[in-house]
């Protein structure tokens, strides 16, 4: 077959997700299934896949799943468990302390500690913490998890512990004889840095934007006015701390390398931010607050926020003993990260559930659930039993477990086909004449972009992370597909080390509108259903970034100051005004 009619093939399962998904609005439970069905099938008739491939994939796409599933029932199990011992009356409390403007309330719990919570840990983490957080202070579900999604950009790129860049584009490019033709082995990881700084540059001069952004999209879609103009107010606000996180986290990158510049940058942007807004620094001095309970519109509320607070009958929870718990989660997520006595322990042959070579295919699946947050999360909710003192409150535990139990069989569904999904399309290069469906997509790409490939090379990061539900992975498929672009284009080592970058950030971006993410996310706060409707808003912020970064790209390549910089700064422009003058007619 032709590339024209493969590309259009490869492109199928994508537009099945969009149609179904995001213009029809499907639940997530409904279209995937349909998604990957179709995915299978031109994998078995049109690439010639063996169908035992197709199987392996499906099973390792099952694991996946279920490891997942085990970080967000982790992530319910700790909000249930905080709103049966009263902690998060503490909580909301305590943030009505340091500002009742929900805008400044969504960059702290959002941007700031859900950066925090990416750089230590990744996999869809943040958006499951932050989001039942925002929903435990008075946030529409759908509001709390549109904000999560939108901040699973910047900090990305390094979450983890810097995975992205050390095991993704690492993958991708070591070893390989095309890299290693322009980069002597010896100066790859001084090559591997250049790139994480190349990453960084371009998220913190298009991530600058994201926190306003964010509060944009937070008063046009659920403020009584409809309208980004009260999110934009807030400008002074956002952007500084947009640079209390993104200057600690561009310095982190030039000087110790990818693994803690989100980390630090969370935990640095936190001690600015935070005694900053209680003292009113650069706070609205007009406090943006959502309409009445009774006035929100239903598709925005979730069962969770229909259940009343627990009546405590001991004591209550002190504003510090109810932040304890996620204290200890990021204090735990470093440790079992950082320190490699310990990381390497849960990541141990002995602690590992592995199934190698699948049906006698090359395809193998594991599962560490020591490693996974999950696991973390479960371990705090039963420390929270005992630092709260449940044991006064007789089935209050045994409650959180039961809705949490409820809440995660609801998501299970759409994610037990959106991952296997995912390794079908993955996959299915193995015993096919035709290389995968992603590799084809990112060919035909290049092809019809030519010398101006780097506009493009973050649209394919995105495509990459959007379908396998991961920057990583994206990285690993396309690193080195991006490097030999460059090169046919003519780019040096150090253009395509930007084109590498280029990558990275589009991978970053596409976690916004990531089924499997939006999924995981709406599921800790009990918002089944809206999927599409989730996908359709974080499209905005997704195409600011991946238009955002092509220009800055080029200009990056080109070198010296050149008209590509004036590109970038128009398009950041034209975002704000297309922000400034956009009002929904109610």
């Amino acid at each position: 077959m032709t590339l024209p009619v493969l590309f259009t093939l490869a492109l199928t399962p994508v537009i099945t997700v969009f149609l179904f998904l995001v213009i029809l609005r499907w639940p997530a439970s409904r279209a995937m299934p349909l998604a990957y069905g179709v995915t299978a099938l031109i994998a078995l008739l049109a690439w010639g896949t063996d169908w035992i491939v197709v199987a392996a994939a499906t099973v390792h796409g099952v694991v996946t799943a279920l490891n997942i599933l085990f970080i967000v029932f982790g992530a319910i199990l700790l909000l249930y468990t905080l709103r049966e011992s009263g902690a998060i009356i503490a909580i909301r409390r305590g943030f009505m302390d340091i500002s009742p403007d929900r805008r400044v309330q969504a960059i702290i719990v959002a941007w700031l500690f859900g950066s925090l919570i990416e750089g230590a840990s990744g996999f869809g983490t943040p958006a499951a913490i932050a989001a039942p957080l925002l929903v435990a202070i008075g946030f529409p579900a759908m509001a709390a998890v549109l904000s999560a999604l939108i901040i699973q950009s910047t900090p990305v790129s390094f979450g983890a512990v810097g995975t992205p860049i050390l095991v993704g584009v690492n993958t991708g490019l070591s070893g390989q004889a095309m890299v290693e033709s322009h980069i002597d082995v010896p100066f790859f990881p001084d090559y591997l840095y250049e790139i994480a700084f190349n990453v960084a540059l371009l998220h913190t001069l298009i991530g600058f934007l994201i926190p306003l952004i964010m509060i944009g999209m937070l008063t046009r879609f659920f403020g009584a006015a409809r309208s980004f103009r009260e999110g934009l107010a807030a400008w002074p606000f956002a952007l500084f701390a947009a640079a209390a996180f993104t200057l600690p986290y561009l310095a982190v990158a030039a000087w110790l390398g990818p693994e803690f510049p989100s980390l630090v940058g969370g935990l640095i942007g936190l001690m600015i931010v935070v005694p900053a807004a209680r003292r009113g620094f650069l706070v609205p001095k007009q406090v943006f607050d959502f309409e009445p309970r009774a006035r929100w519109q239903p598709e925005w509320v979730s069962a969770l926020q229909d259940l009343p607070d627990p009546v405590r009958n001991g004591a209550p929870v002190t504003l510090i003993q109810a932040w304890i718990p996620y204290l200890l989660v990021a204090v735990l997520l470093v440790i079992t990260r950082a320190v490699d006595p310990v990381s390497e322990l849960l990541r141990s042959s002995a602690l590992t559930l592995s199934w190698p070579n699948i049906f006698g295919t090359s395809v193998t699946t594991s599962s560490q659930p020591l490693y996974l947050p999950g696991f973390v999360l479960l371990v705090v909710s039963l420390l929270t039993y005992a630092l709260h003192r449940m044991d006064r409150e007789p089935g209050a535990y045994a409650r959180a477990w039961r809705q949490s139990g409820r809440t995660i069989l609801s998501a299970s569904a759409a994610l037990l086909f959106a991952v296997p999904m995912v390794q079908v399309f993955i996959q299915s290069g193995q015993a096919s004449p035709y290389a995968s469906m992603p590799l084809v997509l990112a060919e035909g790409v290049s092809l019809a972009s030519g010398e101006f490939w780097p506009l493009f090379s973050p649209l394919i990061g995105a495509l990459g992370a959007f379908v396998a539900g991961s920057n990583t992975i994206s990285n690993m498929m396309f690193a080195l597909f991006q490097f030999a672009t460059a090169e046919s284009i003519g780019l040096d080592a150090r253009g395509a080390a930007v084109v590498v970058a280029l990558q990275a950030v589009g991978g970053a971006a596409g976690n916004m509108i990531c089924v499997h993410n939006v999924v995981a996310a709406s599921a800790t706060v009990g918002l089944i259903g809206r999927e599409g409707d989730l996908i359709r808003k974080a499209l905005i912020p997704m195409g600011y970034y991946v238009l955002a970064a092509g220009p800055l790209g080029m200009a990056l390549i080109s070198g010296g100051l050149n008209g590509w910089y004036a590109v970038w700064l128009a398009v950041m422009v034209l975002m704000l005004i297309l922000m400034r003058f956009n009002r929904a007619h109610r």
